[in-house]
């Protein structure tokens, strides 16, 4: 495989491995360099690629099992969850802090969900993959996806209501 076979084959899921990482990853940086090892060693077997029925699944596969590797090692004392790709410049001042304020809430929220329902949140919801694609991901049935899918949801929303309902907690 050629260089430029490479590129036109990795650039259109490149941004999603990063945000996928960003989620689960401390900050830009740290999803950065996850980003540019999991590129890293899809370049290094490039000659496997063509072997893979799903390129940009597999790929989605590495990140998540980088990512988690990497936030089960020593290094990984203060990695938390930081997600800000939220912005409209259409709407008032108020309405773009209640958006970052709603945005915030839920990516603290988030923080505290088990790690699978974190994934399948940020893969569902955020990167738009149907339920095959995740669990394919994931290695779990659909309905698993299903099930945690509806599960964070329903944390989400109950912690974001009891926020906004009774104020900080």
């Amino acid at each position: 495989m050629k260089q430029a076979d490479f590129v036109s084959l990795v650039m259109p899921f490149k941004d999603k491995v990063f945000r996928l990482a960003k989620r689960l990853l401390v900050s830009r940086e740290e999803a950065e360099d996850a980003t540019q090892e999991i590129l890293l060693k899809l370049w290094r077997n490039k000659e496997k690629i063509s072997e893979y029925k799903n390129v940009e699944a597999f790929s989605m596969t590495m990140t998540k099992n980088f990512c988690l590797d990497r936030l089960k090692s020593k290094q990984a004392q203060n990695l938390k969850i930081v997600h800000s790709n939220y912005t409209n410049n259409d709407l008032s001042l108020q309405k773009q802090v209640e958006a970052r304020d709603s945005v915030d809430w839920v990516s603290k929220i988030m923080e505290d969900l088990p790690e699978q329902q974190k994934i399948i949140v940020q893969l569902r919801d955020i990167e738009q993959y149907d339920y095959a694609e995740i669990a394919e991901m994931l290695e779990m049935n659909e309905t698993a996806v299903r099930v945690n899918l509806s599960r964070a949801r329903k944390t989400i929303r109950e912690k974001l209501t009891n926020t906004h309902q009774y104020g900080i907690k």
